[in-house]
């Protein structure tokens, strides 16, 4: 039986691979764009497709699209927050609207959808939620403090959605991509000007990234399949990985915080109330 998808930031990179993907596999699908231009050609190719331009940030459109789903196919089944992105620079001269922007769209995007979706997919009695992390969701990212805010509230967003929502039939998927091949490193972000007191962390920063795009080992077509293989599942993880790279940096920084946790245990138990003799 197919599936009816909902995908946020279906123009671009991971969003895209996986609009190309769910409409390969015979799924009906809303892909959804700040700007649906570039997706004409989902629409001349599938049938079982609508185009429908979303602003993650407001969630009466949020509602609207998740509306004009059910009215074309029926049911929702997959909601998938894949639209975001993370500018790059220092915390002191990243402005407040840019961080508000930033967490605006990363975590108040997954959440509008995720919102609009559950009374649907509570009265189905099924349906799978899937919110896009990073890496940076697990570990903070130096130069990306917005980014990493949003990504670390939207694990947690998540894990609370997933005691609420499993007795009522209703899943949730985290992913956390590491490096892919995909333009969040190019056209979707911007990187601001770093004062030379911040050249060795943040500039660094910057200096890596320009190196490594384009070299990245992830594989947008793969990533894709993975999520389509997770969403087949019966029961699926709460969390995935994707790419070799995630799984390296994210494995090596698990274990210096359970190091630091089992360093420091006697200090946080001391905090306790006294046990009566």
């Amino acid at each position: 039986m197919s599936k009816t998808w909902l995908i946020t930031g279906s123009s671009r990179g991971l969003g895209r691979a996986l609009a190309e993907a769910v409409l390969g596999a015979g799924d009906n699908l809303v892909a959804t764009a700040r700007n649906t231009r570039g997706l004409e050609d989902l629409s001349d190719r599938y049938a079982q497709v609508i185009l429908r331009p979303l602003d993650v940030t407001d969630f009466g459109a949020a509602q609207a699209a998740v509306n004009a789903a059910v009215e074309r196919f029926g049911r929702l089944d997959v909601v998938a927050n894949v639209a975001g992105y993370g500018n790059l620079g220092p915390i002191e001269d990243t402005s407040i609207e840019d961080f508000r922007a930033q967490i605006d769209t990363n975590l108040f995007g997954p959440i509008h959808l995720s919102k609009a979706a559950i009374p649907i997919m509570r009265a189905q009695g099924s349906g799978h939620i899937l919110n896009f992390s990073s890496v940076g969701g697990r570990i903070g990212s130096t130069g990306r403090a917005p980014y990493s805010a949003a990504k670390f509230g939207v694990e947690g967003f998540s894990e609370a959605m997933v005691t609420e929502l499993a007795p009522l039939g209703v899943k949730v998927t985290v992913f956390e991509p590491g490096g892919f091949r995909t333009d969040f490193a190019g056209s979707s972000q911007t990187i601001h000007k770093i004062r030379p007191e911040y050249d060795a962390t943040v500039g660094q920063a910057a200096r890596f990234q320009r190196d490594y795009d384009g070299k990245q080992p992830g594989d947008p077509a793969k990533a894709a399949q993975a999520i389509l293989k997770v969403v087949g599942m019966d029961d699926p993880p709460l969390r995935l990985l994707l790419g070799s790279d995630a799984v390296r940096i994210v494995g090596s920084a698990d274990a210096r915080k359970a190091e630091a946790d089992r360093k420091w245990s006697d200090l946080s138990a001391s905090t306790d109330f006294a046990v009566a003799s």
